[in-house]
C-alpha cells in the first residue's frame, strides 16, 4: 500500500520513470502533539527515512510506536548521500525526508535531494506541518500579506552589517533565525541600521514549554536583551521599511556616496536617515567616524 495513495482517478506526473516517491515530511518544532496523522501514516509505511540525527529521529519514532530503517542525511554528508538515495528512488523505494524539527529544506538539509529527485523525474510530495518561520509570522502582529524569509544572518559583524544594510529598505516583513547567544548584539545592530523605532517581535522556544513572545521597537528589544541570558531557539520578525525606502534605494544611497557628490555631512546624514528610518544623529556620528578613519 502506498503511504499517500492518490484518490481514484488522480494522475501522477507523466514524467515519473519509477514508482519511487520522496516524501518531504514536516515534524514538530517543539510540541510533540503537532505531528499530523498523515505524517505518521507516511512514516509508518515508507521503506526508509533519511534524517539529520538517527538517534533523535529514532526516539521520535519510538514515542509513536514506529520502527523504520534510518539513514543519516545532514548538512555535511548531504552531497554524497544524494546519489544513493536517488538510485533507491529510481528502483521504486518510498523514502521520507525529515529533519530534527520543522520542515526539511527550510534552513535545514533537503534542497539538494529534492532537486536531484525532481531532475531524475521522481515524484516528490510535501507532507506539510510545523515551520518556525511561519508560526512566528502568524503571531508577530506584523503584516503577513507579503514577507521574506532570510534564515540565519552572518556571524561576523562586518558581514552582518553589510547584509542588514542591503535589507534596510526592504518593504516586506522580514523573518530571521538567530542563535540565542547573539540575540542582543543582532538586535542592537538592527536598531542601528533599520532605525530604533522599527517594529519587531522576538519569538523564543515556539510551541515548547517555555515559549515566549516579546514585541516592541528594535530599540526597546535591543535594550531588553542587551545583557539578558537568553536560551532556546530564536525567530525574529521585523517590520518592513516605510513606503519610499526601497531596498534598491537603501543600497544605492549612503553617506559616503553623497559626500563624494559634494553634499555636506549634515545634509547627507539627514537624507540617509530619512531613507532608512535611522536617527539623523546616529547616521551623522557614524559619518564622522568614517571620515576620521579615512
Amino acid at each position: 500500500m502506498s503511504p499517500d495513495k492518490p484518490n481514484s482517478g488522480a494522475v501522477l506526473s507523466s514524467t515519473a520513470d519509477s514508482s519511487g516517491v520522496l516524501y518531504v515530511v514536516a515534524t514538530p518544532i517543539g510540541n510533540p502533539g503537532d505531528i499530523s496523522a498523515r505524517a505518521l501514516r507516511v512514516l509508518e509505511e515508507v521503506d526508509l527515512i533519511a534524517c539529520e540525527d538517527t538517534r533523535r529521529t529514532g526516539q521520535f519514532l519510538a514515542a509513536h510506536g514506529l520502527r523504520k530503517p534510518l539513514l543519516s542525511h545532514y548538512e555535511h554528508n548531504e552531497e554524497r548521500r544524494v546519489p544513493d538515495l536517488v538510485a533507491r528512488l529510481r528502483r521504486g523505494a518510498r523514502i521520507a525526508l525529515v529533519t530534527d524539527a520543522g520542515t526539511p529544506a527550510i534552513s535545514d538539509p533537503g534542497y539538494r535531494l529534492v532537486r536531484a529527485a525532481l531532475d531524475a523525474a521522481i515524484v516528490v510530495k510535501a507532507i506539510p506541518g510545523p515551520s518556525a518561520a511561519i508560526a512566528a509570522l502568524s503571531i508577530a502582529g506584523l503584516p503577513t500579506d507579503r514577507f521574506v524569509f532570510e534564515g540565519f544572518l552572518p556571524t561576523r559583524e562586518g558581514a552582518l552589517r553589510k547584509e542588514l544594510e542591503a535589507l534596510s529598505g526592504e518593504p516586506r516583513t522580514m523573518i530571521f533565525y538567530e542563535a540565542a547567544r547573539r540575540l542582543g548584539g543582532t538586535l542592537a545592530t538592527m536598531a542601528s541600521i533599520f532605525g530604533e523605532q522599527r517594529e519587531a517581535a522576538v519569538m523564543r522556544e515556539t510551541t515548547k514549554t517555555y515559549e515566549e513572545t516579546v514585541r516592541g521597537s528594535l530599540g526597546e528589544l535591543a535594550a531588553r536583551f542587551a545583557n539578558a541570558e537568553t536560551l532556546g531557539e530564536i525567530t525574529l520578525v521585523v517590520a518592513g521599511a516605510a513606503a519610499g525606502a526601497t531596498a534598491r534605494g537603501a543600497q544605492a544611497i549612503s553617506v559616503d556616496l553623497l559626500l563624494e557628490e559634494g553634499i555636506g555631512l549634515k545634509q547627507a546624514s539627514a537624507i540617509v536617515a530619512r531613507l532608512t528610518g535611522r536617527s539623523r544623529r546616529e547616521v551623522y556620528q557614524e559619518g564622522l567616524k568614517k571620515r576620521s578613519e579615512g
